[in-house]
């Protein structure tokens, strides 16, 4: 399992070589397994929330995705901007070493456009992801100038993240290509992935890989970079916090 570590001494450079030529870069124990506790019981406090909803629930920027379930009834797939509600979940998005490592790539003047809780709990029948590009969500095109270079998405690992339990796939290097217009045909969770869907654009699907990561470790991809995940099949959680 290769990765960048963050007090490298060249680490800014490892990092831009890495992200500008494949798409993506994993810098590893970037937060305590204590601290990952701790987010973990905070996720634990907003599915719960969602579930107490029973639906799909919004105020103002704060949104809970609940959708019904086979297997378990209802899941919460997703939370968006928990951070107006839960403290925790602010101090971990503008904590230092997030703003360090997402600096590096776009410099100081940041601003934050999506903030959110990802689940795929053991034993659903349903928490796909389609193949898909994160351009499709940046909407509408002009109000996001040169999207490539001035976005980075970010994801915390809570949980380890392995192809079992529903670790993202990635195609490297895809996203020199720009948006492809994958997953048109429907919200990206509620289809499975496709290698179909990959060959219709030009991709290979064999050279797909797992975007694999330990407790602690943050991910980072270019809006660009096709990508997806399956189910979960462990009996464990698989829980990311997208930023």
């Amino acid at each position: 399992m290769n990765g960048l570590r963050l007090n490298a001494g060249d680490f800014a450079a490892k990092l831009g070589e890495q992200y500008h030529t494949h798409g993506y870069a994993v810098i590893r124990e970037v937060f305590t397994r204590a601290e990952m506790e701790n987010l973990g019981r905070a996720f634990d406090r907003q599915y719960a929330e969602g579930l107490r909803h029973g639906r799909s629930f919004r105020h103002q920027n704060l949104f809970y995705r609940v959708t019904p379930d086979a297997n378990l009834g209802s899941v919460v797939r997703f939370v968006q901007w928990p951070s107006y509600k839960d403290t925790d979940f602010d101090h971990y998005r503008v904590d230092g070493r997030m703003l360090a490592i997402v600096g590096s790539l776009l410099g100081e003047d940041l601003k934050q456009i999506i903030n959110q809780l990802h689940w795929k709990p053991p034993g659903a029948a349903m928490a796909d992801f389609a193949f898909h590009q994160d351009c499709r969500f940046r909407r509408p095109p002009e109000a996001y100038r040169d999207l490539a270079t001035s976005y980075v998405q970010t994801g915390i690992a809570v949980d380890t993240h392995r192809r079992a339990n529903g670790a993202m796939r990635i195609l490297p290097g895809s996203h020199r290509f720009g948006d492809l217009g994958l997953a048109e045909s429907g919200p990206v969770l509620a289809q499975t992935m496709q290698d179909d869907s990959l060959r219709q654009v030009g991709l290979d699907p064999r050279a797909l890989i797992d975007l694999e990561m330990d407790v602690g470790d943050v991910a980072l991809w270019s809006p660009y970079l096709v990508h997806g995940s399956g189910p979960n099949r462990t009996r464990e959680d698989r829980r990311l916090y997208i930023n």
